[in-house]
């Protein structure tokens, strides 16, 4: 099965080797997206702002790729302080309904460019 990177101008352009996302068959993966405005460049200053920014980026890697929020099969979350995970979770219901993907959430040392969350998806079109 051929690998096909995804790639689109919608979301910030990758900072190493790899592609924004990659589709094999049915199945769709995103890279890390940490808050980086694609327009400006810029990460936007609080946790809010932070993921609601990563959760779109997200979203327009999937939407390049043919695949909608509702055909995400699995969610990762990585935050460098896990006390704001509440705030997180809100934003997040705000992009995900029912039935919701499944979903890991973890605190992590760092995360690149200072930002505060990635977060990554793997979505399924059958």
């Amino acid at each position: 099965m051929a690998i096909a990177p995804i790639s689109t101008d919608r979301a910030p352009k990758a900072i190493g080797p790899y592609s924004q996302g990659a589709r094999a068959g049915g199945l769709v993966a995103t890279s890390g997206q940490i808050p980086v405005n694609p327009e400006t460049g810029l990460i936007p200053e609080g946790i809010e702002a932070q993921a609601r920014q990563s959760l779109s980026n997200v979203l327009a890697v999937l939407s390049a790729a043919g695949v909608s929020h509702g055909d995400v099969v699995s969610v990762k979350v990585f935050l460098t302080d896990i006390n704001d995970f509440a705030v997180v979770n809100k934003v997040y219901g705000e992009f995900f309904k029912e039935p919701y993907p499944a979903r890991s959430c973890f605190q992590v040392g760092a995360i690149p460019k200072g930002a505060k969350i990635e977060v990554e998806a793997l979505a399924y079109k059958g």
